[in-house]
């Protein structure tokens, strides 16, 4: 059954595990806290985008490549919950799957935003080492979600 982020992370200060990192992750999204969320990420992270139309980039390579692409999302995207959340752990115990719902409003025009993601993440010594975002490009038709041209 899919569960809520709540407002209050039951997780340990420092994550311990690839799930309790990805929850924590996401507790940082709906803060706005673009920095903290980066410093989870390896300084040789990837973030891969399988589904991007031509046009978006599909592969970020890098802790600061990641940072300049998501330094922008609150100005765009004022994410609000992870109403849906399913964590899938693997045989590989440094990688999960996860599907989620991120619901809020666009920014430009006030919005609804409301997207369903599977994010297959992997996780060594505490960081985040690779994240492929399976997510929905039809939702780049609305103007207000593009990043481009951002003052952050």
């Amino acid at each position: 059954m899919p569960e809520t982020i709540p407002a209050t992370p039951a997780i340990p200060a420092t994550p311990t595990s690839p799930q309790e990192l990805f929850r924590h992750g996401l507790r940082l999204l709906l803060d706005k806290d673009i920095d903290a969320w980066v410093a989870l990420w390896a300084e040789d992270g990837v973030m891969e985008f399988p589904f991007a139309p031509e046009g978006r980039p599909r592969r970020l390579a890098g802790r600061a490549a990641v940072a300049a692409y998501m330094r922008p999302y609150p100005d765009h995207i004022d994410l609000r919950d992870f109403p849906e959340l399913t964590v899938h752990e693997t045989t590989d115990p440094g990688t999960i799957v996860a599907e989620l719902r991120g619901v809020g409003r666009l920014v430009a025009t006030g919005g609804p935003f409301d997207m369903r993601y599977v994010a297959v993440v992997t996780v060594r010594d505490g960081l985040i080492t690779g994240y492929r975002d399976y997510w929905n490009p039809l939702a780049l038709t609305d103007p207000a979600a593009d990043f481009t041209g951002s003052t952050r």
